[in-house]
C-alpha cells in the first residue's frame, strides 16, 4: 500500500455514527489495519494485514459485527477494544503460520510425541539394561498417534490432535481431545496420559530451532494453562451429577439461609453468605467466581461477568454474562458500592496470631484462596441438613436448571463455561427429560370420541 492511511475515528460507537457509509481504518500495526463497514442498519469489523514471508499482497478476514449502540460488552456483537483484540489474534495467527512454513515442515504433536517416546524408550531400556517399550510409550500410540490392530486389540485411529501443527497449538485442542478420552478410562491412567502428553509437548519446546520459538514464544504457557484448564474441567467428570446433587430449589433456599446464618455465627461479616449466592446463582465454578472483579458485577444489567477457565474459554472478551435476580445483586451490593472496579469482588478477612499470644486478630482482606470454602461448606450442609451436598451440587443443579427450562444445550454449555459434549456426556438423563416434555406439549387429540365426527370433517 503506497499511499497514507487516513484513520478514522472508529474508536466509539457515538463516533462511528458520525461516518458516512462505506470503509473506514484504524491502524493496528505498519501492516496491519482494523476495518469498520458502515452499512445502512448495522457495521462490520474486519482487518486486513501484510505477511512478511509470502509477499507483499494483503489478506484480510471478517472480524464481527460491531456494537454501534454502546460501547459495552454485549452477546453477539463486538466494541471496538474487543474487535481490536480479535483482529491483533488473527493477525497474529496468519503471521506465525506463514513464517512456521516458510522455516521448513513444522513440527506437529504427531513428531513431538514420537519424539518423546523414543527418549523415554531409550531411558527405560537403559535403566533396565534390555530393550524395553515404555509405558508412556504405549498410553501415547493408543490415545494420541493411534496405532495398527495387534494380536486381539483392535487398530486405534489416531485423535486429531496429533495432526495439530505445534505453533498453531490451542488450549481448546488440549481440551478437546481430553473430553474425547473413554469415559470409562480410569482416573489413574487418566492423569498419568496427560502428565505423559504435556512432558511430550514441553520436552519440544527446547528442540525448536531459534526461529521457531520467534514464531511462538506462547507455546510453553499454552501447554501450562492448557492442562490447567483440564484439571479445572476434570471437577465435571469426577463430580458426576448424581442424582442426590442435584438439588431442588427449596433446597438450594436452605443452604442459602443456612450460608448467612454461618456467616453470622463465624464472623465472615457478609463475604461467605455473598460467594455461595454467586455460586448458586451463576452455577459457575469457584476458581472463575474467585477471579471476578467489581466490574464484572452490572447492577443496572442485572447480570455478572464470568471470567472463563482460563485462556480461550470464556467468549467474547473472555468473559460469559450469565443474567441474574434483583435478589442476588441485592446480596451483593456491599461488596460493589464505592469500590474500584479492579478491585477484587469477593474477599474475605485473613487472621494473625500476635506475637507471644494465642489470640487470633483480623490481618487484611484479600481474595479467596483455592481451598478456603471447604471447611465453612461443611458447616453450612450440617446445618442445612444435607450432609451429601457438595458445593459442586450448586454447579450440577444449575445445569439441570437450564435444561429443565428447555433452554438449548448450546446456551446451557456457554453459561455454565463448559462444552456441549460434556453436557451431552454428564447429563444425558435430563436432557432426554426435557425432550421429552417439549415433545408432549405438541402432543394433540387424534382420536375422535364416540359420536364425534373427525377433525375437519364438520
Amino acid at each position: 500500500m503506497t499511499q497514507t492511511l487516513i484513520e478514522a475515528q472508529i474508536t466509539t460507537a457515538k463516533a462511528r455514527s458520525r461516518l458516512e457509509l462505506g470503509v473506514h481504518w484504524r491502524r493496528l500495526d505498519a501492516e496491519a489495519h482494523l476495518g469498520y463497514r458502515k452499512g445502512k442498519r448495522s457495521g462490520v469489523w474486519f482487518v486486513r494485514w501484510r505477511n512478511h514471508h509470502d509477499g507483499a499482497n494483503y489478506k484480510q478476514a471478517s472480524v464481527g459485527i460491531a456494537n454501534d449502540i454502546n460501547d459495552k460488552s454485549a452477546e453477539g456483537t463486538l466494541t471496538f477494544e474487543q474487535a481490536v483484540t480479535q483482529a491483533r489474534e488473527q493477525v497474529t495467527r496468519s503471521r506465525i503460520e506463514a513464517a512456521a512454513h516458510a522455516a521448513g515442515p513444522p513440527p506437529t504433536v504427531r513428531t513431538a510425541v514420537e519424539t518423546y517416546i523414543r527418549e523415554r524408550n531409550a531411558r527405560d531400556s537403559r535403566r533396565a539394561g534390555r530393550e524395553v517399550r515404555s509405558d508412556a510409550g504405549h498410553r501415547l500410540r493408543r490415545y494420541v498417534l493411534g496405532q495398527e490392530k495387534r494380536g486381539s486389540q483392535e487398530a486405534v485411529q489416531a485423535a486429531p490432535l496429533a495432526a495439530v501443527h505445534l505453533h498453531a497449538l490451542l488450549e481448546d485442542d488440549l481440551l478437546t481431545w481430553r473430553e474425547d478420552l473413554p469415559v470409562e478410562l480410569k482416573s489413574t491412567t487418566r492423569q498419568r496420559l496427560i502428565s505423559d502428553l504435556k512432558a511430550g509437548l514441553n520436552a519440544a519446546w527446547p528442540r525448536l530451532s531459534a526461529e521457531q520459538k520467534k514464531l511462538n514464544p506462547t507455546f510453553p504457557s499454552i501447554v501450562k494453562d492448557g492442562f490447567k484448564a483440564e484439571r479445572i474441567d476434570d471437577d465435571d467428570e469426577i463430580s458426576v451429577a448424581r442424582d442426590n446433587q442435584v438439588l431442588a430449589d427449596a433446597q438450594i433456599g436452605t443452604l442459602l439461609r443456612a450460608a448467612r446464618e454461618i456467616d453470622d455465627e463465624q464472623g465472615y461479616e457478609g463475604d461467605l453468605h455473598r460467594i455461595v449466592v454467586c455460586l448458586a446463582a451463576t452455577g459457575a465454578r469457584f476458581a472463575q467466581v474467585r477471579r471476578m472483579r467489581v466490574s464484572d458485577a452490572q447492577r443496572e444489567e442485572q447480570r455478572l461477568m464470568l471470567p472463563g477457565s482460563y485462556k480461550g474459554r470464556g467468549g467474547s472478551g473472555g468473559s460469559v454474562p450469565v443474567p441474574v435476580g434483583e435478589d442476588v445483586i441485592e446480596v451483593l451490593l456491599p461488596a460493589i458500592l464505592g469500590r474500584p472496579k479492579d478491585a477484587p469482588l469477593f474477599e474475605r478477612w485473613s487472621y494473625k496470631q500476635g506475637a507471644a499470644s494465642m489470640i487470633w486478630r483480623k490481618s487484611e482482606r484479600g481474595p479467596w484462596k483455592k481451598a478456603e470454602l471447604t471447611r465453612p461448606w461443611h458447616a453450612i450442609r450440617d446445618r442445612a441438613a444435607l450432609p451429601e451436598a457438595i458445593p459442586y451440587a450448586l454447579r450440577h443443579s444449575s445445569i439441570v436448571r437450564g435444561l429443565r427450562n428447555r433452554l438449548p444445550i448450546q446456551h446451557v454449555a456457554k453459561l455454565h463455561n463448559t462444552s456441549v459434549k460434556m453436557i451431552e456426556r454428564h447429563y444425558a438423563k435430563f436432557i432426554s427429560t426435557a425432550l421429552e416434555d417439549l415433545a408432549r406439549a405438541a402432543v394433540v387429540p387424534l382420536v375422535p370420541r364416540h359420536g364425534e365426527n373427525p377433525v375437519g370433517h364438520g
